[in-house]
């Protein structure tokens, strides 16, 4: 995994949280940590397909919601602060059966003191676009904090 060298401190703290989230429960694992840049995959497995067997569209929200919530919070320089998704909206162009896999690669749109806007490309293995998502997110003050 890449992790940019001045987020590396602050990456070894998200990394080691001691409760289990959403991505550990649908399988993402992160690639690459910048802040110009978020990519992690994510399998199409039981976890993460609707009854028809294909890749569900929560889950690809799931992932491009983390990727952007995760970005921004790399983006954050004081630690009372978070970042709180308000939006995310998601065109989910293709289907990804049972056993394939989705990388998401997220990157900044806007980085302001109280709004960040990301965009996130979902894709599948032979690189063909499954999702294109956009998510605002709020900076707020850590409630415990």
């Amino acid at each position: 995994m890449f992790i940019q060298e001045d987020l590396k401190k602050k990456a070894e703290i998200y990394f080691n949280f001691s409760h289990k989230h959403m991505g550990h429960a649908l399988g993402m694992e992160f690639e690459h940590v910048a802040k110009d840049k978020m990519v992690a995959t994510m399998p199409v497995n039981e976890n993460s397909v609707q009854p028809f067997g294909v890749l569900h569209g929560g889950a690809s929200v799931a992932l491009a919601e983390t990727l952007c919530s995760v970005g921004g919070w790399f983006q954050l320089e004081d630690s009372s602060q978070t970042v709180v998704g308000v939006e995310i909206n998601a065109n989910h162009i293709r289907s990804v059966k049972m056993g394939g896999k989705v990388t998401g690669t997220a990157k900044p749109v806007h980085i302001g003191r109280k709004i960040q806007v990301w965009e996130c490309e979902l894709r599948d293995e032979r690189e063909k676009l499954v999702c294109s998502s956009r998510c605002t997110l709020a900076v707020i003050n850590r409630p415990d904090s």
